[in-house]
């Protein structure tokens, strides 16, 4: 399982639809996370990503440094399914896609997730699962931060 994780002031997914468009999940300060499921993860991997984004120390404290997570600056949590994160181009230049999750399982995983995230006390809207969706955010920093539960990266 991957995601990007980026400290944003806002952010917001828009689905299209034929009335201009439904925003789906809407926050303020906190966490954008575009997540990608792989084939073979499993809740465990689920499990260790969520553990680690709740507590990832990447927003400031009083005195400017990051050393606090998004619970402790009253953040919520934006999650994005995102199979293009396995995009594979090192052969070609059209990105291969084997190794993500077929969609049922990682609808299953993804959702698995979100319930995660909530049950840790955290407020957490969501994209719409196999939908073209609009992502809008102001990432404060800039601070994105990669992860893998395979830690490749």
């Amino acid at each position: 399982m991957r995601a990007v994780v980026q400290r944003v002031s806002r952010a917001k997914v828009t689905v299209n639809g034929s009335d201009g468009g439904d925003v789906t999940g809407e926050i303020g300060l906190g966490l954008l996370v575009l997540l990608g499921v792989g084939t073979g993860d499993t809740r465990a991997e689920a499990d260790y990503l969520v553990e680690k984004i709740i507590g990832l120390r990447i927003f400031e404290d009083a005195a400017g440094k990051m050393n606090l997570s998004v619970a402790e600056v009253g953040g919520a949590v934006l999650v994005v399914s995102q199979f293009t994160l396995y995009g594979d181009v090192r052969r070609g230049k059209r990105p291969s896609f084997d190794a993500a999750a077929p969609p049922a399982e990682a609808r299953e995983l993804y959702e698995y997730f979100v319930e995660k995230i909530r049950a840790s006390g955290l407020r957490c809207e969501t994209g719409r699962f196999q939908e073209t969706m609009q992502v809008e955010l102001v990432n404060e920093g800039p601070v994105t931060i990669l992860l893998d539960s395979d830690k490749t990266f």
